[in-house]
């Protein structure tokens, strides 16, 4: 860390990270419960042919930022962090404007391309934090982005939800005038953390996005743990992309009421992630948490797809945040794989695997609830992705039995 930055300045940058990261989230969030109001408006009114797009929109957001995080992290080592930061801010306060005064659905991908693209910036924003922390107040720092994280997913389906009742565009430009301030503050505020002799010349391999992926392979037990990730993941973006066009299907619920119902997911999360895990953690150790949250993960999915009224919704999903305790046990087991000076290579490997599954899940999910409440079907299933993530985890659940039975027999997985 640089000695001649003040404690204030440190205190400015934290804070600008945390805004930063927080409006990224708060990005992902809003476009939940308000774009598919747009979308189906733009195709004319219906629901199941809106699905279509709207998988195929949020697939190309999340594309751009696997595509471009890798680039974006490169550039902030050449050239500092801060003006890549306000790059990625400027951008993503235009991407809102654009999409909030959208004329066709052509003009709305367009907006969400570049939102995606600026989205990426989130890796800068933690070596940002790296950058400033010292050893023994690092973790602390980087618990400040987890915050961020939880904060955005709750406050941002609330803020889609409720001021999408005054038209799906008011969201969007309210999210851009905070990220424009947010620039400023920025701009005036904060100071570079990137020393000059530190930086790095941009290289195009540095900016490639596979070449970490390939790299899981160095370690049997991460590729196979990398395996029950992927159809956990591949499971929570089907569910995540068709939440609302689901609910609004069965229960005729308003982007407010799909708003609340995604804030209220983020509010019972964040209390498993942030509470029960210390606690329960240490008793279950990690095999029974990965197979116990897998398997109400199983339930759970399955409940979703059943619902028959509103309500059940709530209690599902109370119940369902308890599948919550897998990923944090599936990390654990491939930290205590990987050799110290791998972490931040293997991790931000495993990062890039769950976005690859942020492109390909929607697609597929939209595209079966498309067909299957398609107008004129004897008997629709709108519940049909949630199905489709029941059976997802299941073979989640099977494969990581295989994995930590397997390392327990070895001696090398704690019960």
């Amino acid at each position: 860390m640089d000695g001649s930055t003040t404690a204030m300045q440190q205190k400015a940058s934290i804070i600008f990270v945390f805004i930063t990261v927080l409006l990224d989230v708060v990005g992902i969030g809003i476009i939940i419960p308000v774009t598919p109001t747009l979308v189906t408006h733009f195709v004319g009114g219906d629901l199941s042919e809106g699905a279509r797009y709207f998988g195929l929109l949020v697939s190309m957001f999340t594309l751009m930022q696997f595509l471009c995080a890798p680039m974006l992290g490169a550039l902030s080592d050449h050239f500092g962090r801060k003006p890549i930061l306000l790059l990625a801010l400027f951008v993503t306060s235009l991407s809102y404007l654009l999409t909030a005064f959208a004329p066709s659905l052509a003009w709305l991908f367009v907006a969400r391309l570049i939102a995606g693209a600026a989205g990426g910036s989130l890796t800068v924003a933690t070596t940002v934090i790296a950058d400033i922390s010292a050893p023994e107040n690092r973790a602390a720092n980087f618990g400040l982005l987890g915050a961020a994280f939880g904060l955005g997913f709750i406050v941002g389906p609330a803020i889609g939800g409720l001021l999408g009742g005054w038209g799906p565009s008011v969201p969007f430009l309210a999210a851009g005038g905070v990220a424009f301030l947010n620039l400023v503050y920025g701009l005036v505020a904060v100071p570079e953390t990137h020393e000059l002799a530190n930086r790095r010349r941009f290289t195009a391999d540095k900016a490639n996005p596979i070449g970490g992926l390939l790299a899981l392979r160095k370690y049997p037990i991460v590729m196979r743990v990398a395996v029950t990730l992927f159809f956990m993941s591949m499971a929570q973006m089907g569910l995540q992309t068709t939440w609302v066009l689901s609910n609004t299907y069965r229960f005729q619920w308003t982007p407010g009421q799909n708003g609340l119902s995604l804030a209220v997911a983020g509010v019972c999360s964040a209390l498993v992630q942030g509470g029960l895990i210390r606690a329960a953690m240490p008793r279950l150790g990690e095999r029974r948490a990965i197979l116990g949250g897998l398997a109400i993960n199983v339930v759970a999915f399955t409940l979703f797809g059943l619902a028959g009224q509103g309500w059940m919704m709530y209690a599902i999903l109370a119940f369902g945040s308890l599948g919550g305790l897998a990923m944090p046990a599936a990390q654990a087991i491939v930290s205590k794989a990987i050799p110290a000076d791998e972490q931040g290579r293997m991790q931000g490997a495993l990062t890039s695997l769950q976005s690859l599954t942020g492109i390909i899940a929607p697609l597929i999910a939209a595209w079966l609830f498309a067909a299957c409440t398609a107008p004129g079907l004897a008997t629709p299933i709108p519940g049909i992705a949630f199905f489709l993530g029941a059976a997802l985890q299941l073979i989640a659940l099977v494969y990581a039995a295989r994995v930590v039975f397997a390392r327990v027999s070895a001696g090398g997985l704690a019960t």
